[in-house]
Formats: C-alpha cells, sequence, structure tokens
C-alpha cells in the first residue's frame, strides 16, 4: 500500500481495504450522485476498481478518488469525492495528483462531470474536451 502523509493528521493511501458503508458516508457527506443506499452494487464498485486512492484524518475515511486504468493508455476516474467538512481544503486535488503518480505520463486520465461540479475540475488541472459521447446507464 503506498502512503503519503498531508499534514499531521491527514493520510492519502492507495488500494487501502474499505467498506460499502465508509464509501456511502463519503458519497452522501460529498454531495456527490452515487447510488449510496444500495450497499452491494457500492461493494462492487469497490471490488472492481483497478485504484482506490483513499483520503484519512486519522481513522475516518474523507476522501475518495476511484478509477478504472489499462495503465498504459487511459484511466478514467469515475468517482472524486471528499466529505463536506473537509472541502476546499485541497483533497480533491490531493487525491487527483496521487492518482496520476500512480498512472504515469503515459496515461491519459479522463472522467465525466455533473453540471455542479464542472468549474472544479479546470482549477485542479483537467482540460474541457469537446469531443466525447455516452450511452448512460438506465439505473
Amino acid at each position: 500500500m503506498n502512503e503519503e502523509t498531508r499534514g499531521k493528521k491527514l493520510t492519502i493511501t492507495m488500494n487501502k481495504v474499505i467498506t460499502a458503508e465508509e464509501l456511502s458516508a463519503v458519497f452522501k457527506s460529498s454531495g456527490i450522485k452515487r447510488p449510496v443506499d444500495d450497499v452491494a452494487r457500492l461493494q462492487r464498485m469497490i471490488d472492481n476498481a483497478d485504484i482506490l486512492i483513499t483520503a484519512w484524518d486519522q481513522e475516518n475515511l474523507i476522501g475518495v478518488a476511484r478509477a478504472i486504468t489499462d495503465f498504459s493508455y487511459c484511466c478514467y476516474l469515475s468517482d472524486l469525492a471528499v466529505h463536506h467538512q473537509y472541502q476546499n481544503m485541497g483533497i480533491g486535488k490531493d487525491l487527483v495528483q496521487f492518482l496520476q503518480n500512480q498512472i504515469g505520463e503515459e496515461v491519459a486520465l479522463i472522467l465525466l462531470s455533473s453540471p455542479t461540479a464542472m468549474g472544479y475540475y479546470p482549477q485542479i488541472g483537467f482540460d474541457k474536451i469537446p469531443n466525447g459521447f455516452i450511452i448512460a446507464r438506465k439505473h
């Protein structure tokens, strides 16, 4: 497990085991729209991620970056969520930077943003792209 200490009590780790309930709590608090009450689905989201980067305040999960990647060409950042009490402290940016350090410079980092977060991602280094398509999930 890779680990980086941020300040005296905040720690960022990779692939540390978390529960679906912990993930749900961060999602609920962060405001991100996810199936927070479907614990089985959240567990599958955890189990099938290639990279799970988490931010901790001592023993409390406060942030998550969950990604799917081939480690060669592309990486899809499917979740970036930080507990509301810890937002605007640079933790989201730190989670993304930690992810970039893991995937390297050959790999493009891609994400889909909610309309409310469109202004956030350029602030942490993402460029908006006009070419993209989606077949949306039904549930």
